[in-house]
C-alpha cells in the first residue's frame, strides 16, 4: 500500500496529461477555442484560468477532458465564437484534434523508451545454450550445454534473437553453425525440424527448432541516438501489435475475460513496479500508454474512436452524420462503455478477495 497509491497517481497522472494534452495542442494549432483542460472529473478542486481556458484539478482522478468551444452536439454556437468552434472546423481538423490524444500517448511511449535505451541501452540475451534435449537436431549434432554460437552460414550471430530468427526462417534447410566451445571454435551441420509448441495465448504453433533453451546470459547493448530511436519505435509496434491481437483474443475466448482488468488491477501493478524501481515504473507507463491509444481508437461513440468514426463517415459522404443518430449512438456507447467498465470492476474485486 505504501507504493501502490502513490504510483497509482503517478501513472494515471502521467497517462490522463499527455493524452488531453494531444487534444489541447493540436485543437490550438488548429484554431479552436478550449473553454477547460481537466485532469480528472468532476467537481473543480483547484486550477487558473488563462483567457478562455480553465486549467484544473477535478476531484475523480480515472480520467480527463478537454472541453472545446463548440463541441457538443447540436449545441448553439455564438456568432463571435464561430471562428473558434470545433464543429464549425474541416472535418480533417476535426479527425486530427480527435486522434491527437491516442497518438499522443503512443508518443509517450516511444519518448520512454527512447530514454530507456539511451540510458541503459538494449537487453540482450546471449546465444549461449542451456539445456540440449536428446533426439533433437541440436543434441544429433553434438552441440552441448554453455557453447557459444557465434555465426550462422557465414552471418554473425550476436544474441539469442538473432538466432532465433535464421532458425525459424530455415524452412528445414541444414544450417552450417559456428560454435565455440572454450578457446576452440566447431562448424556443425544442423538440420532444424518442425515442431508444434503453443504460443502465449496458448494456441499451437508450427516452428523450425533445433532444440536448444537458451542459456540465460544476458548483455547490455550501447545504442546511439539514432539506434535508440529506431528500437523505440520498433518497441512501440511491437507491444501495440501484442496488444491488438490480445483484444481480438479476449473478444474470440481463446484468452480468458477475467485476465481483463481495470483501476484496481492497474494500482497493484504499479504498486510492484514501483517497488522494483523507478525504471519498472516508467517501463510499466509506457506499456499502459500504449493500452489507452487502443482502447481510445475502438470505433465505441463517446470514445475517440467512436467519434473518428462518424467524422470518417461524414468525409466520405461530405456531410455529418444525422444529429439524431448520433445521439442514439452515444446512448449505446455510454451503456457498452459502462457495461464493460463494470465487468473490469468485478474483475478486480474478484481477484482481491480470491
Amino acid at each position: 500500500m505504501y507504493y501502490t497509491i502513490p504510483a497509482f497517481i503517478i501513472v494515471l497522472g502521467v497517462l490522463i496529461f499527455f493524452h488531453e494534452l494531444g487534444h489541447f495542442l493540436i485543437a490550438r494549432l488548429c484554431g479552436v477555442g478550449v473553454e477547460k483542460f481537466s485532469l480528472g472529473f468532476g467537481p473543480r478542486l483547484a486550477g487558473k484560468k488563462v483567457g478562455i481556458t480553465d486549467y484544473r484539478i477535478s476531484a475523480f482522478p480515472l480520467g480527463g477532458y478537454v472541453k472545446m468551444v463548440g463541441e457538443e452536439l447540436g449545441a448553439e454556437v455564438e456568432p463571435e465564437d464561430i471562428p473558434i468552434s470545433f464543429s464549425h472546423k474541416h472535418v480533417f481538423k476535426r479527425i486530427l484534434i480527435v486522434a491527437a490524444g491516442p497518438l499522443f500517448n503512443m508518443l509517450l511511449a516511444v519518448i520512454i523508451f527512447f530514454g530507456i535505451f539511451q540510458c541503459f541501452g538494449k537487453l540482450m540475451l546471449k546465444p549461449s545454450v542451456g539445456e540440449v534435449r536428446e533426439g533433437t537436431p541440436a543434441y544429433e549434432a553434438g552441440l552441448q550445454k554453455d557453447d557459444l554460437i557465434a555465426a550462422i552460414d557465414g552471418t554473425d550471430i550476436q544474441s539469442w534473437e538473432d538466432m532465433a530468427g535464421i532458425i525459424s526462417g530455415s524452412n528445414g534447410r541444414e544450417l552450417s553453425v559456428s560454435v565455440r566451445r572454450g578457446e576452440d571454435v566447431l562448424v556443425l551441420g544442423i538440420a532444424p525440424e518442425i515442431t508444434t509448441t503453443p504460443n502465449i495465448f496458448g494456441e499451437d504453433t508450427e516452428r523450425y527448432v533445433i532444440g536448444i533453451t537458451a542459456g540465460g546470459d544476458v548483455f547490455h547493448r550501447d545504442l546511439n541516438l539514432f539506434q535508440s530511436l529506431s528500437e523505440s519505435v520498433i518497441q512501440t509496434y511491437k507491444i501495440t501489435e501484442l496488444t491488438i491481437l490480445s483484444v481480438i483474443k479476449v473478444i474470440q475466448g481463446t484468452v480468458p475475460k477475467d485476465t481483463i482488468g481495470g483501476p484496481i488491477m492497474i494500482a497493484e501493478l504499479a504498486g510492484q513496479q514501483a517497488k522494483e524501481g523507478v525504471t519498472n515504473l516508467i517501463f510499466f507507463i509506457a506499456i499502459l500508454s500504449i493500452n489507452l491509444a487502443i482502447l481510445n481508437l475502438l470505433p465505441i461513440p463517446i470514445l475517440d474512436g467512436g467519434h473518428l468514426l462518424f467524422f470518417f463517415i461524414e468525409a466520405l459522404i461530405g456531410r455529418p452524420v444525422n444529429t439524431k443518430m448520433r445521439e442514439i449512438a452515444q446512448v449505446v456507447g455510454l451503456v457498452v462503455l459502462s457495461l464493460l467498465m463494470g465487468y473490469v470492476f468485478y474483475n478486480d474485486i474478484t481477484r482481491v478477495f480470491s
